[in-house]
């Protein structure tokens, strides 16, 4: 595919000649903004603070102000990289068509651009703020979702965001890195937490776009298994999703406020996986996920009220 353009099928199997901008001209500071995916960004950046407060010592508010910019600008530049990558995808899918560089908006010369210089800032922000291990996880995330995600496993496998929610779950462990200059047991668990959160939220989504994906030829599970098996999985990954939320609590690391409030999320969050068979459940997997980002920002809000009741 060149920089330039690129030539697909459509659905009929008939050639389909996709132009995109020989330059930026058209683009404003909002169009490169959007490359960022800032809604996606908003909840890695409160993950990332989470597991900087969190973590034990004390950090000088300024560079926590800075490490979490760098997790930040980290997280848009693999943003970026993957809507440069997907813009083919991106053009024929309802859902993306109009991202600035599918509508035509932003030259993908310049987005390719954009990334790598998003990526030099965030690494060396987060190295002369912190530390080396807090930057090498932050380079391997950002790897991690470009490469490993975006330009293998989500054309390659049904389980490409099974796999490729690593890289969503290294925030927390990022933020306790940048201020304790290590990682223990714990901040493993807000991985492993994000980690078995990805695979439902998203699949919630395909569920309702399945059309879509089919379209453009990304073999997500509800097109290759079925609508039918695809709900059943986010049922068994809700059920470990509530293990999991529970863990820090009986592991002595928070307490019962969290844990209660964890009980309470989780169950909600089964109730809603068991609605999606109903027979028409477009509205509910919608619904679906629409929890699953309140749940997340709020079980993660619960840990910090609950450090703060036990301090």
């Amino acid at each position: 595919m060149s920089v330039v353009d690129s030539i697909f099928s459509d659905s009929a199997g008939s050639p389909e000649f996709q132009p995109f901008a020989l330059n930026s001209e058209k683009a404003s500071p909002e169009h490169f903004w959007q490359l960022m995916k800032p809604g996606v960004m908003t909840l890695v950046v409160f993950s990332a603070f989470v597991g900087t407060l969190l973590a034990p010592g004390s950090m000088h508010p300024f560079l926590v102000f800075v490490s979490t910019l760098s997790i930040a600008l980290g997280s848009g530049a693999a943003a970026v990289f993957n809507m440069w990558y997907d813009r083919d995808i991106d053009s024929i899918m309802v859902r993306t068509k109009k991202r600035p560089l599918p509508a035509g908006l932003i030259a993908p010369d310049d987005a390719l651009t954009f990334g790598v210089l998003l990526t030099l800032v965030s690494l060396l922000l987060m190295f002369l703020s912190t530390n080396a291990l807090a930057t090498g996880i932050l380079a391997f995330s950002i790897f991690f979702y470009v490469v490993i995600y975006t330009f293998y496993l989500k054309r390659a496998t049904a389980q490409n965001i099974v796999i490729g929610g690593a890289a969503g779950a290294f925030p927390p462990v990022i933020g306790w890195a940048a201020k304790t200059g290590d990682v223990t047991l714990f901040p493993w668990l807000l991985f492993l937490l994000v980690f078995i959160w990805t695979p439902s939220h998203f699949w919630a989504l395909a569920l309702y776009r399945h059309d879509d994906y089919r379209k453009a030829g990304v073999p997500m599970l509800p097109v290759t298994a079925g609508l039918d098996s695809t709900k059943r999985q986010i049922l068994v990954y809700s059920v470990l999703l509530l293990g999991v939320s529970l863990a820090p609590c009986f592991m002595g690391y928070l307490g019962h406020i969290y844990g209660f409030s964890a009980g309470i999320l989780g169950a909600c969050y089964i109730f809603l996986s068991m609605r999606l068979f109903r027979p028409e459940a477009a509205r509910e997997s919608m619904q679906l996920f629409g929890y699953s980002i309140l749940y997340l920002f709020v079980l993660l809000a619960m840990m910090l009220v609950d450090k703060g009741f036990a301090s």
